[in-house]
């Protein structure tokens, strides 16, 4: 078998990360240099390093990772085999979901970072780049879409959740658990998921999406700003299984004349319900008063893929049809 070629894109992030004089911790290293800090990469594949920014994680935007979905979309045309994307972790359970929507094919599109800055004591950087690259370059992860490889584990992209501010082991799949995981050197995957429809990069980043987190009391008043605020749809995350007050239901009933509106949960894992609450504001209810329901997927990463389906002044229909696949 011919030797593997990785394109790997390094956007910053804590695993980039050093001392400064100002204080704390700030991204200083580029994707060549996160290279040569761990050499057993050599082993895996040739590798194309590249840094397309270096920021920490809260600073990055869709645009970015629509971007970077055309630079590997780019790579890949050009012959690489997978590509590993390197970022702060704070933000990697979405872009890894963008990337999952915007890269199309078999080969694999990885994701990871550190919890751990590059000088810490244990820093737990340089094990997770050589983790992902392995997988970005295994014939066994082919055909799984986007995965997040931290700490061993490798998650879907559709299920990683950030779960804790700062152990090594801060991300989780609670809907599914891990995938698979980084043992004895390779790959070992331990389930399959589908595809899902991808959507193209071409059409840039996403339209702008509210998301709203449901509290114990809230009356919804929020909701009828939205519109002149400039918003295209928003991403209700509701109570339990999809619920709001009762007085409350009027309110998202008459944004969704006005925008798509999608009916997330506010619970770390568990599928919007459709069918089985029916007194007000229960899901039914809202359903009913022109909610789409957001299926699996977390708010998160509902407001991501509303907003990519509204691009170009798309409405409810094309919203609708987006959210089909994953109920």
């Amino acid at each position: 078998m011919s030797r593997r070629r990785l394109i790997l894109l390094s956007l910053g992030g804590t695993i980039t990360m050093l001392p400064s004089a100002e204080g704390g911790i700030t991204p200083k290293l580029g994707a060549a240099e996160l290279v040569a800090s761990v050499p057993a990469l050599g082993e895996v594949a040739d590798i194309i390093a590249e840094s397309p920014a270096r920021l920490p994680s809260p600073s990055l935007t869709p645009a970015h990772l629509v971007e970077t979905a055309r630079r590997i979309e780019d790579a890949f045309a050009a012959g690489a085999d997978g590509a590993v994307v390197i970022q702060g972790t704070d933000t990697i359970e979405e872009s890894a979901f963008i990337l999952d929507l915007l890269v199309a094919g078999d080969r694999p599109v990885v994701i990871t970072g550190a919890m751990r800055g590059a000088d810490a004591p244990g820093a737990d950087g340089p094990a997770n780049l050589l983790a992902a690259a392995r997988v970005a370059a295994s014939e066994e992860a082919r055909g799984l879409g986007a995965l997040a490889v931290l700490n061993y584990d490798i998650h879907a992209a559709r299920f990683v959740q950030k779960t804790h501010t700062t152990l090594p082991s801060a991300f989780a799949s609670p809907m599914v658990g891990p995938i698979g995981a980084v043992a004895e050197g390779r790959p070992r995957i331990f389930a399959r998921v589908p595809r899902k429809p991808v959507l193209p990069a071409a059409a840039g980043p996403p339209a702008e999406v509210a998301l709203l987190r449901w509290a114990m009391g809230d009356d919804g008043r929020l909701l009828g700003a939205l519109p002149s605020l400039g918003y295209a749809g928003a991403v209700i995350e509701g109570m339990g299984a999809g619920h709001v007050p009762a007085d409350a239901a009027q309110a998202i009933g008459d944004l969704a004349a006005r925008m798509p509106v999608v009916l997330a949960s506010r619970s770390a894992a568990g599928p919007v319900f459709t069918e089985t609450y029916g007194y007000p504001g229960g899901e039914i209810d809202l359903i009913r008063r022109g909610a789409i329901p957001a299926g699996m997927l977390s708010g998160l990463k509902a407001r991501l893929l509303l907003g990519l389906a509204l691009r170009g002044g798309s409405g409810k229909a094309a919203a609708g049809a987006a959210f089909a696949p994953y109920q």
